[in-house]
């Protein structure tokens, strides 16, 4: 098997699974529990909690742990806009961004009367500064944003973008950042909020952050005990967060080292990708190098990855939270590439664990599909 759908999740480091361990046996005390026990994991998380702050560079108060990146989307979105309400019910995001930013807005909209502005993106993928400016408002209170578009790659210019916001507007900014963590630089002193997920970088599954500014307030979603500032009760997974730190530190004491090494990879796919007849590459050059997009015009996205399934290769047509949906890529359409291009989309994403040979051999692996298909 060929594994080339890290953009939707990673294998678990051995030195994350070996930590992790130990905390299952040996640091199994309820977190908020007044015994040694107790006492043990909540230390435990809460170095984990400064050790996270340190490499984020933000205050360790401004940490908060979730159970995945969707549910700190979810806490930061609604639990703003329902706290804010009152400034205004205007709320900016753009056509591109992952389902749990995108049916919160729609949920925000339809059932609690809030009105959404949804940005286009240009060829690239990228929002423009224009027609942010056009969609800002007087009563917008919040405008959320990814950093890195999960199907296309496409790196958004976070700080020009919130830096107009918090110029211009009360609003405050969020940022989505599962796919730039510990592969691009994250500007988190230009958001007000921002969200990540540690499986993404070869962590647990079941563990995400919200980075939250000391002067925002949220209206929390889960209501129960004193966990997470009030804003997220219910018992501490005192494991997974505290192995967080680990994760990311890994991740990003290699970054520079990965993402030179995975831009490698990307230029060879690039180059082997355009010498084949009916292929198109839909991510710009000025992406990510984790994330190639391409479409086979011949042939239908839920055709090619089944035909890729069947040889051995694990990629993607679009989002994996999208992917039990009809094989449409909404990303690629707001790109305006056309029906035929979103239709017939294929997503390999990269790691510094992929060979060159493999992608050498994904390559073969196409002609031999486009080939078969044209004899039929």
């Amino acid at each position: 098997m060929v594994y080339l759908d890290y953009a939707a999740t990673t294998p678990l480091n051995d030195e994350v699974l070996n930590a992790y361990t130990k905390l299952l046996k040996q640091y199994y005390g309820n977190s908020d529990s007044l015994h040694a026990l107790g006492r043990e994991a909540a230390k435990l998380m809460e170095t984990a909690r400064e050790q996270i702050s340190d490499l984020l560079s933000v205050r360790k108060e401004e940490v908060l742990f979730t159970s995945c990146a969707s549910e700190a989307n979810n806490l930061a979105l609604k639990g703003y806009a329902f706290h804010y309400q009152k400034r205004g019910k205007h709320l900016i995001t753009t056509a591109v961004e992952h389902s749990s930013v995108l049916h919160t807005m729609e949920q925000l909209e339809k059932q609690f009367g809030f009105e959404v502005s949804y940005l286009p993106v240009n060829e690239q993928g990228k929002v423009e500064l224009e027609s942010l400016k056009q969609a800002l408002r007087k009563d917008t209170i919040l405008v959320s944003c990814m950093l890195v578009n999960n199907e296309s790659g496409a790196i958004n210019d976070i700080s020009v973008l919130a830096d107009y916001v918090h110029a211009f507007s009360r609003a405050a900014f969020h940022m989505d950042g599962v796919q730039g963590l510990g592969k691009v630089e994250l500007p988190l002193d230009a958001v007000d909020m921002a969200t990540f997920s540690a499986h993404k970088i070869y962590g647990l599954k079941g563990s995400g952050l919200l980075i939250k500014k000391q002067h925002v307030e949220l209206l929390p979603l889960i209501s129960a005990g004193q966990q997470e500032q009030g804003l997220r009760g219910g018992t501490s997974n005192s494991p997974v967060n505290t192995v967080f730190a680990k994760t990311l530190r890994l991740a990003l004491e290699k970054q520079a080292e990965h993402t030179a090494y995975v831009k490698g990879l990307n230029d060879y796919l690039r180059e082997e990708l355009a010498k084949l007849d009916h292929i198109i590459i839909n991510s710009d050059p000025s992406g990510s190098p984790y994330i190639l997009n391409f479409s086979c015009l011949k042939i239908g996205s839920e055709i090619m990855l089944n035909a890729l399934d069947e040889r051995g290769f694990c990629v993607s047509a679009q989002s994996t939270c999208a992917s039990h949906t009809k094989a449409h890529s909404y990303v690629l359409s707001a790109m305006g590439l056309g029906e035929v291009r979103a239709t017939h989309a294929v997503r390999v994403s990269l790691s510094h664990l992929t060979k060159q040979s493999e992608l050498t051999s994904f390559i073969e692996a196409l002609k031999e599909i486009i080939h078969d298909y044209q004899i039929r």
